[in-house]
């Protein structure tokens, strides 16, 4: 066969999913037929996962800039300024059709892409957070899922040092044929020394350093781009196996290369492999890149051109190199023990050529690849079903007769209850940084040599976004912002990871659309700049999609870290005040489906202004040293609140005596609605009066609601206009027991 001779017939390109349209687009950029090596590289890199060809006309929409931007969208990672010549490198991706496939090694590698996304920038990871999405625990296929995407986030991370600090789990069963695995990195570099992908330097050498390339993984950008069937398992092939004993040592490879200033520009092989870190690099330059595949290390015999460019294989990384830096580039990497070769140069001509064997196998402007591929405006409606979903007719609802036995129903319920079965098994204690360890709002580190601390979280309700995109999104904001905020953080930079359906389907698409909307006016108020993200569609088997799931990460700065706030209740006699206002938000609660199996209501109310001005209270009085714990109230509203408070904390459970009033509002709505814009604060009785004063004064409603002390939360709700009163009165070592065993319960049966 000729360099250019082709072999691609309509079968070869509906099998690359490749449409009429963008193969006329291909053969248009080539002046010719491509072959079937061209043909592979323009199927991944023109698909959904890599090129975002759906998503990127709505994602211009979001705010990506501020004062503290270092690195916004468009490199491996986003980094946000935190002073003293440090920031902060953080992202999110999701490896969510791998870990339905294959849980462990689908999750390892998601845990092993992110952190390669987060060192290619040249700052050392610190902290890991995992986003995860199951079905029902009720059935074994569930539980099988969940406990091996658990085990290889942990074994991944265990062994690479890098500590899972924190992260948050939901279930529902729209997901069991879907299950969602974002992972979160977060990592500290010196300004000064980002490190970016581009192949810069006409003449300059291109170095492969890593593992050896295999056959594992090609087109697992193309399956992450398609929606599954009953056939599912058999794409169990396209998922690559992680080591991360090898990816410790290309770690500390790569950062030994920058601070020996070797490089001109570093890449990952991640999604698409060989092709994706090549044409991305050389287009980011304006440059080409001429590749020699004869001398790319390989672990298989008879490696074909298409198979080399389009292995996803683990733990392999492109460098440019400055011309004449090539000996001590490679002496490094052996020092480290990790396969190293001089694979290519960078050209002047924009091309991304292949040789194998002194002949020419791919012949691509590099631009096309990366940069060229189709953007679709594709149309978006409302479903049908969307009123149905909205309307609820709460006199068809009873109140709760037994709000003790709701609030132990609701803190088994696998959603809220503690997640100590999964975080026991993630070592988030290693390398000593971590300050708030997993069970509070946030998790924080320290960073070494500063007194400063960085606080994180990960956060979305799909059912909100389910209910009402926009609206949905904007909650998703406002709680990640409200957790970093009772952790005494300023939000200061967001990831997301954007889970949705098929966006071919003009309803799946409305759900994106709105969510974009909703998330660019809540950063834009909050004043958030979106630095990094991705975007996970065709999220569906067998036609059923999974709700609409916009995973946000959040990173807040701590200056002082004296001022680090946990969620639990510290001291006997404190007093309890609750912060925002109570409404009748009951549509899309947790207690709505646990009591009632209902997941339908407009989301609760969320006022933008309301929302900062408590978030801006909390962080006042935490700095003003006024409180000793701050707590949000979110899934199962102001009871589950107070519960967590009691029993939540590592050490000593405390209980407390709380006084609710009812005025108009049902006995449900008060005690397990979602209104937002909430935060039970506990403090020394002296300080009430201060911290009252401060929230007249910045326009926040604040009542004090009861005291620390005991052993058991003592709830009386006095009657209301319309309403007769209840009381909880539970020990708070059986809420303890509920809120703490229930998870560990349900997955100990086979």
């Amino acid at each position: 066969m000729t360099a250019h001779a082709s072999t691609v017939t309509k079968e070869l390109i509906a099998q690359h999913n490749v449409s009429e349209d963008e193969y006329k687009k291909i053969v248009e950029i080539l002046g010719r037929e491509p072959n079937l090596t061209e043909l592979g590289m323009f199927s991944v890199m023109w698909s959904e996962h890599c090129s975002y060809k759906s998503s990127r006309v709505h994602l211009k929409k979001l705010p990506t800039t501020g004062p503290r931007v270092v690195q916004g969208p468009g490199e491996n990672a986003g980094a946000v300024d935190i002073g003293d010549g440090l920031c902060v490198v953080f992202k999110m991706e999701s490896h969510n059709h791998p870990s339905f496939i294959e849980p462990y090694q689908g999750a390892a590698t998601g845990v092993g892409g992110i952190l390669r996304d987060i060192f290619t920038m040249g700052a050392r990871p610190i902290a890991l957070l995992d986003s995860l999405r199951f079905g029902g625990l009720d059935t074994v296929k569930n539980r099988h899922l969940m406990k091996g995407v658990v085990a290889g986030i942990a074994g991944y991370g265990n062994c690479m040092g890098v500590p899972t600090v924190g992260g948050e789990v939901r279930f529902d069963d729209i997901y069991s044929l879907n299950p969602l695995v974002n992972v979160f990195c977060l990592g500290i570099a010196q300004q000064n020394r980002i490190f970016r992908g581009t192949a810069a330097g006409v003449g300059n050498p291109v170095i492969y350093f890593g593992s050896k390339t295999g056959r594992d993984g090609i087109h697992g950008a193309t399956m992450a781009s398609d929606s599954f069937d009953d056939s599912a398992d058999q794409k169990r092939p396209t998922v690559q196996v992680g080591d991360p004993f090898t990816e410790k040592l290309l770690l500390e490879a790569c950062l030994e290369l920058m601070a020996n200033d070797l490089l001109v520009g570093i890449q990952d092989m991640g999604a698409a492999g060989l092709t994706s870190s090549s044409c991305e690099m050389a287009s980011r330059a304006g440059n080409g890149i001429e590749l020699d595949l004869t001398h790319v290390p390989r672990r298989e015999p008879g490696m074909t051109p298409y198979e080399l460019m389009l292995s996803e294989s683990q733990e392999r990384m492109l460098m440019v190199a400055k011309a004449g830096k090539e000996q001590e580039c490679i002496r490094i990497c052996q020092k480290w023990d990790l396969e190293v070769a001089v694979v290519g140069t960078v050209t002047a001509d924009g091309m991304l050529r292949i040789k194998d064997q002194a002949k020419v196998v791919a012949e691509i402007p590099a631009k096309a690849l990366a940069d060229e591929g189709p953007r679709y405006e594709r149309p978006y409606q409302p479903p049908a079903y969307q009123d149905m979903l909205t309307n609820l007719n709460y006199d068809a609802i009873a109140d709760v007769k037994d709000p003790g036995g709701a609030l132990l129903s609701l803190l088994e319920s696998p959603t809220i209850a503690s997640k100590r079965w999964i975080y026991e098994q993630y070592d988030h204690m290693v390398r000593t940084n971590t300050m708030v360890r997993p069970g509070s709002d946030a998790a924080v580190v320290r960073i070494k040599g500063t007194n400063k601390a960085v606080a994180m979280t990960v956060d979305c309700n799909g059912r909100y976004c389910l209910l009402h995109p926009y609206d949905g999104a904007r909650l998703a904001v406002a709680e990640a912002a409200r957790n970093l905020v009772c952790s005494g953080a300023h939000p200061i930079g967001l990831t997301d990871c954007l889970n949705f359906g098929n966006p071919e389907r003009p309803d799946i698409m409305w759900q994106f659309v709105l969510g974009i909307e909703g998330m660019k006016d809540a950063c834009e108020h909050f004043q958030i700049p979106i630095v990094s993200g991705n975007v996970s569609f065709y999220n569906e088997t067998n036609g059923l999609s999974i709700y609409p799931t916009p995973m946000l990460g959040m990173v807040g700065l701590i200056e002082d870290a004296d001022h680090i706030m946990t969620q639990w209740f510290q001291e006997e006699g404190d007093a309890v005040v609750l912060l925002g206002n109570t409404r009748e938000d009951l549509g899309g609660t947790e207690y709505l489906k646990v009591a009632h199996s209902r997941e339908q209501g407009s989301p609760p109310f969320l006022n933008l202004d309301a929302e900062k001005a408590v978030q801006d209270l909390v962080l006042k009085v935490i700095h003003e040293g006024l409180v000793r714990s701050a707590h949000d109230c979110s899934d199962g509203g102001l009871a589950v609140a107070l519960a967590e408070c009691c029993v939540s904390s590592p050490g000593t459970r405390r209980g407390a005596v709380i006084k609710l009033h009812l005025d108009s509002l049902r006995r449900d709505a008060l005690l397990f609605g979602e209104s937002q814009s909430r935060v039970v604060l506990s403090m020394k009785p002296d300080y009430v009066q201060a911290v009252l004063q401060r929230a007249a004064e910045a326009g926040v409603p604040a009542a004090t609601i009861g005291t620390v002390g005991g052993d058991r939360l003592l709830i009386d709700v006095e009657k209301g206009r319309w309403t007769d009163g209840c009381r909880i009165d539970l020990p708070t070592e059986t809420l303890y027991d509920r809120w703490a065993n229930s998870l560990g319960r349900i997955l100990s049966h086979e």
